[in-house]
């Protein structure tokens, strides 16, 4: 017999695109970071991005088989997922530690829960918290990349200007910076602030993928012009993030860094237009849209501001996540004539 299909009550979200649609336009708005990840850390991109993406999709075929399960390859998710994963990682990282990850990541992350759309945590931010876990002085361990600056040398050489970032992201500086209470930081501060025309470009430190602000806003702008993600969930993720650095700077400027300069640091921005933008972990209505960007940018300047991490994007994510099924039960849409929350 066949199955049934079982429809909820109306009444019903409309949604005009199509899973493998949604995925191609997410694939071409990760396009822009790609090519800047390829400028700034060459070869070493293409390769860590390739490993990444064959190790999800094989770990997903795999799984699949092993389930008796339809091949879902054609959806492209496995293929956001490494890509994002990749994006999230330092160049450094070596090969053996991001198939680990990419395993992790699709297995556990994701078909443990049953697949695509039943998933509650985002894969690769579960990706990534594992890989941390496990290999923290490998994650914490950065390249200077390769950049059109003349001021900033090639991969592998030493850089004198400026020296801090050559052995520290950004992020890491700012967190030095915080929790450094017993002197002002006149000098760190400024030197945060005179590198933050390479932070834009993406010619600094860090993940793979989330040093070119530039970049991202390139593909963010793509993904609202297609309509692909809605702009509530990137405007409160960074809205939230931007008021509580404001808020930060202005109670003790000795130890604080510009809104802007957080979030032009670090994972924001991937995480605005990405990742906190997945449609299966994140809610489905405008309400909650609302509730989640903003608290996903709230967790992470409260981890980047006291916690012990420097960045908390990741952290933020996954918490968020675990709440969304709630956040979805109290803004879900009321039928005509029902009582809310019924």
């Amino acid at each position: 017999m066949a199955q049934n299909i079982i429809v909820s009550p109306s009444p019903h979200i409309y949604k005009r695109h199509s899973t493998q649609s949604v995925m191609l336009d997410v694939i071409i708005g990760l396009v822009p970071a790609m090519i800047a990840a390829v400028i700034f850390f060459r070869t070493k991109a293409v390769v860590l991005t390739l490993v990444c993406v064959a190790s999800c999709c094989l770990t997903e075929w795999l799984c699949n088989l092993l389930r008796k399960k339809p091949n879902s390859l054609g959806d492209l998710s496995a293929v956001i997922t490494g890509m994002i994963l990749a994006f999230s990682v330092p160049p450094t990282l070596p090969y053996w530690a991001m198939i680990i990850g990419s395993v992790f990541a699709i297995a556990i992350g994701k078909m443990v829960f049953g697949g695509l759309g039943a998933n509650i945590f985002n894969p690769a931010m579960a990706g990534r918290c594992f890989l941390t876990a496990c290999f923290g002085t490998m994650m914490t361990t950065w390249t200077v990349p390769a950049t059109i600056d003349p001021n900033m040398p090639q991969v592998g050489t030493v850089s004198q200007v400026p020296t801090v970032i050559t052995q520290a992201t950004p992020l890491a500086l700012i967190k030095e910076v915080i929790k450094n209470k017993s002197a002002e930081q006149d000098e760190k501060i400024a030197a945060i602030k005179g590198i933050f025309k390479n932070m834009f470009i993406g010619s600094t430190g860090g993940c793979l993928g989330e040093t070119s602000s530039l970049a991202l806003l390139i593909g963010g702008v793509y993904l609202l012009i297609r309509k692909t993600i809605s702009w509530i969930i990137p405007t409160a993720v960074l809205g939230s993030a931007f008021i509580c650095a404001f808020i930060a700077c202005e109670l003790d400027p000795q130890h604080s860094v510009a809104p802007w300069i957080h979030l032009a640091s670090g994972g924001l921005l991937i995480c605005a237009f990405f990742i906190a933008t997945d449609p299966v972990t994140a809610p489905l209505t405008k309400k909650g849209m609302w509730i989640f960007g903003a608290g996903v940018g709230a967790l992470t300047m409260l981890i980047r501001l006291v916690g012990e991490y420097p960045e908390g994007v990741m952290f933020a994510i996954l918490l968020m996540n675990s709440v969304t099924p709630l956040i979805d039960r109290f803004t879900k849409l009321t039928p005509a004539g029902g009582k809310p929350n019924a």
